[in-house]
């Protein structure tokens, strides 16, 4: 369709569209229109300020009471759409059907509008449902006007060709609505893949994570691979732009390619997994997630560090529950020469082994370390089976075992200063008498 094809069309609507509004019966149907849309919007305001869908529609299942909730929202449509078949039924038996054309319309309308509602219900995200049903409105209304073929054959003349790839504005829409709804089927499918790994007790989470993160990116490629084809778009076209993005890859993406093969690599030799304690340098904390470009720790007082994952292959980490959950923790501490050393290595065993956080598998064990200056030191160390609880679990030792010696009389050294003065004090006349003061 060339351009003067397209403004002949544009002149034939004109026409047709001016021989409509000098007819008085199109202000007549104008009129009704107005008329039923104001009663409409009335009835259904107050439908919905009298009833409650949560009430309403209580023990009914989750479809229908999605379906009532979208009724109420579209009260309004759906009363228009009744008084506009109302009114075109009585048109049709009173005038001719050419009368009663824009009532029918109206009606054709509103009855796609409530439909295309209905059918966008089972997406979640309330933007996307706005412009797929705005969308899909529009092609419902340019069809029952019966401009729909009019307008694909001119979008589609108008192209760019780009190598062998000739691009128009059609293409673009089709591209950009299948893409959409391949996309959003592909989330919705790898949604419940994930959800029936995640059952499984036979996997590990490291690989469970693996295999969710795989399922995705093949269905994503999967979802553009039958996008492009089912448009006519030839997938060999884009070597150009390929190589173009190899290269930037090679500059420009080295570190978040480095992370997302990194993360890879994590996963498939589960050194990490959700779950573990671990150590990365200042950060500590227990692994909650595992992402394809970092992994994130969360410490136990609200922070999480976003770990790249670049960081975890090539930096020491220390993995507290690598292949063992029990955890030595070990415990200084120091007496005065007056204390009986094995007295106060049965004291401190018998504490640790008392607490109620400490592993039985593994007895406490205490070991007289160094005779110091300032006293005996001792090392007690006992295993607990929780890592995560080692300064609690510390604490909690400590104060059992302060109290055990002050029961026991026995005293734990601390530095004593004594200051002494050679030559004897200064008299107090000397030092009133310093030249200077008065």
């Amino acid at each position: 369709m060339d351009l003067n094809e397209i403004t002949e069309m544009l002149h034939g609507a004109a026409r047709s569209v001016g021989a409509e509004v000098t007819s008085p019966w199109f202000y007549m149907q104008f009129g009704i229109i107005l008329t039923a849309a104001g009663l409409a919007f009335a009835l259904g305001s107050l439908v919905r300020s009298n009833v409650d869908p949560g009430s309403f529609a209580m023990g009914w299942p989750v479809p229908l009471r999605i379906l009532m909730r979208v009724l109420l929202r579209n009260t309004a449509t759906i009363i228009f759409a009744l008084l506009m078949t109302v009114a075109r039924v009585a048109m049709l038996a009173l005038t001719w059907p050419s009368r009663s054309y824009l009532l029918g319309t109206a009606a054709s309308l509103a009855l796609a509008w409530l439909i295309i509602r209905l059918a966008t219900s089972i997406i979640r995200n309330e933007f996307i449902v706005r412009v797929v049903a705005l969308f899909a409105w529009i092609v419902a209304a340019l069809s029952i006007v019966g401009q729909l073929d009019r307008v694909v054959t001119a979008l589609d003349s108008v192209s760019i060709m780009l190598g062998s790839l000739r691009l128009t504005p059609l293409l673009v829409l089709k591209v950009t609505v299948f893409l959409g709804v391949a996309l959003w089927l592909a989330r919705v499918v790898s949604n419940f893949i994930e959800i029936r790994i995640g059952r499984s007790h036979d996997l590990t989470p490291s690989i469970q994570v693996l295999l969710i993160k795989l399922v995705r990116v093949l269905l994503m490629v999967v979802a553009v691979a039958v996008v492009m084809a089912s448009v006519g778009i030839d997938l060999s076209v884009f070597a150009f732009f390929s190589g173009a993005v190899g290269v930037g890859v090679g500059f420009g993406l080295q570190k978040i390619i480095a992370n997302f093969i990194s993360g890879i690599i994590l996963l498939a030799d589960k050194s990490v997994k959700p779950g573990d304690l671990v150590t990365v340098g200042d950060s500590s904390g227990r692994i909650s997630a595992m992402n394809t470009r970092y992994i994130s720790v969360a410490a136990g007082d609200g922070r999480e560090f976003l770990i790249p994952n670049e960081d975890l292959v090539t930096q020491k980490v220390v993995n507290w529950t690598y292949t063992d959950k029990n955890t030595l923790v070990k415990v200084t501490f120091s007496t005065n020469y007056d204390a009986d050393p094995k007295k106060v290595c049965r004291l401190a065993t018998e504490i640790a082994a008392n607490t109620p956080s400490v592993t039985k598998l593994k007895p406490p064990n205490c070991l007289l370390t160094e005779f110091a200056e300032a006293g005996m030191k001792f090392s007690l160390t006992f295993w607990i089976a929780d890592p995560s609880g080692m300064d609690g679990v510390r604490s909690e030792v400590m104060l059992a075992l302060w109290d055990a010696f002050k029961r026991e009389n026995i005293r734990v050294p601390y530095p004593v200063r004594e200051i002494r003065v050679r030559g004897g004090a200064l008299p107090v006349e000397a030092v009133l008498d310093v030249p200077g003061q008065s």
